[in-house]
């Protein structure tokens, strides 16, 4: 089979013209590449920056260690397993005391006022001192 060195263009370029072509828009790729690795990098910085984490272990080593423990637990798959159900049942039942403790004190203050209301409770009014001579 010959080989042609005609271009299969319509427009009559040579292949000279279709190379230069082609590497202006590499080097627009890469300079687009560039800007975008320049930028990512200066957000992760600035992530960095915020999230402050050596600061932070300087600060409170011992609650990055159980926060990293925690983090390393929840994606080992420690979040749907039984130790973490009963972990969760026992926190619920801690976390839920003081609000039944403040409703076992209001129907208590409600009942003691109901019994002062019906004449069955104490004396809503002291009784009086006793007189001196």
């Amino acid at each position: 089979m010959p080989e042609t060195t005609q271009s299969t263009h319509s427009n009559g370029a040579g292949n000279g013209a279709d190379h230069r072509g082609m590497g202006e828009r590499v080097g627009q790729i890469n300079q687009s590449a560039q800007e975008l690795w320049s930028e990512a990098q200066g957000a992760v910085q600035h992530f960095k920056e915020s999230l402050d984490v050596t600061g932070r272990v300087e600060r409170h080593p011992y609650g990055m260690m159980l926060a990293a423990v925690g983090v390393g637990y929840l994606l080992g798959g420690g979040l749907f397993s039984r130790l973490t159900g009963g972990l969760l049942r026992i926190g619920l039942r801690v976390a839920a005391l003081p609000i039944v403790k403040e409703e076992l004190m209001l129907m208590a203050k409600s009942a003691l006022a109901n019994a002062r209301e019906q004449g069955n409770g104490p004396r809503t009014t002291p009784a009086e001192p006793p007189r001196t001579v």
